[in-house]
């Protein structure tokens, strides 16, 4: 499956940006989606999951009440609504789709190429 991601730019504090990642070659009903995030010098880490069965989805406690995953199925692409941003949240933002349903970081097979969100204060 390719993904890309789209969607980053450059917003003001308490702004708001949508991400997404559009899938080609298998449908995304079929995978946990990831979006993940890299500040410079920093690990990457996953800022929110959305398992196959709409269960249990994950934030990153820093995002929680502020950021949303979810799916369009029919146009096979997952989004990350992110609602009053702060300058903490500047970083590449990836989208990644991994078979297995609970993954670890690492177990996240395709990887989408990356979008900068920049958050001005």
């Amino acid at each position: 499956v390719q993904l890309q991601a789209s969607g980053g730019g450059l917003v003001q504090a308490g702004g708001s940006l949508r991400l997404s990642c559009a899938a080609s070659g298998r449908t995304l009903t079929a995978f946990t989606m990831g979006w993940f995030r890299q500040a410079p010098g920093k690990e990457r880490d996953l800022v929110a999951r959305s398992r196959v069965s709409g269960r249990n989805t994950y934030y990153e406690d820093s995002v929680k009440g502020r950021f949303t995953i979810s799916r369009d199925n029919a146009k096979n692409t997952v989004y990350l609504q992110m609602n009053s941003l702060k300058p903490e949240d500047t970083a590449v933002y990836y989208c990644a789709a991994a078979t297995r349903e609970m993954p670890t970081p690492s177990e996240y097979e395709y990887w989408g190429q990356g979008t900068q969100v920049t958050v001005s204060s």
